[in-house]
């Protein structure tokens, strides 16, 4: 069965404010503390019992925070703070609708995931191709420094591909 709803402009306004305070709070925080919140809260809800539409995006923070663990992607700050500021949300418990709450307490948390993935798509569409081109170079057998050169200049590709697409959607929001 398939269910849908549309979030008016008041709804996705409850939705910005939310993110402003996750914004605030990832200020003031450590990004390894901020990625530690996203792992404990991880492994701590029961995203198991959580209804089908909210797991598919909860294991969705997972791969956000292997893109941000991931040093040789070197994601650049602008967008690491959104990733950041995407983790806070989903590790406060107590966000618009509370953690604990019996299959709705993550429903929240699915839509503020769906709608910031789709704004960082550029972003993790640009990752996903990286982590395939490191893949063929580690098969291909070159020197690590070789594939060390390749796999860098496969990045900056890659990260100018992801902002000038960022622009074109920013612009096309216009």
């Amino acid at each position: 069965m398939r269910v849908t709803f549309e979030l008016e402009a008041c709804d996705i306004e409850r939705f910005h404010e939310a993110l402003v305070r996750a914004q605030r709070m990832a200020r003031c925080a450590d990004e390894s503390d901020i990625v530690a919140a996203a792992k404990q809260a991880l492994d701590a809800l029961a995203i198991g019992a959580a209804p089908g539409y909210v797991r598919k995006r909860i294991v969705q923070v997972q791969r956000l925070i292997l893109m941000l663990e991931d040093e040789c992607w070197a994601l650049p700050r602008a967008e690491r703070d959104d990733v950041a500021e995407t983790l806070v949300y989903f590790s406060d418990p107590e966000d618009m609708i509370p953690d604990d709450l019996s299959v709705i307490g993550l429903l929240d948390d699915a839509i503020l995931l769906e709608l910031l993935l789709k704004r960082m798509r550029h972003v993790l569409q640009a990752y996903d191709d990286f982590c395939a081109h490191r893949a063929l170079l580690r098969a291909g057998g070159e020197g690590r420094i070789e594939q060390a050169r390749a796999l860098a200049k496969r990045r900056l590709t890659l990260q100018e591909r992801m902002r000038r697409r960022a622009r074109r959607g920013e612009l096309a929001a216009l």
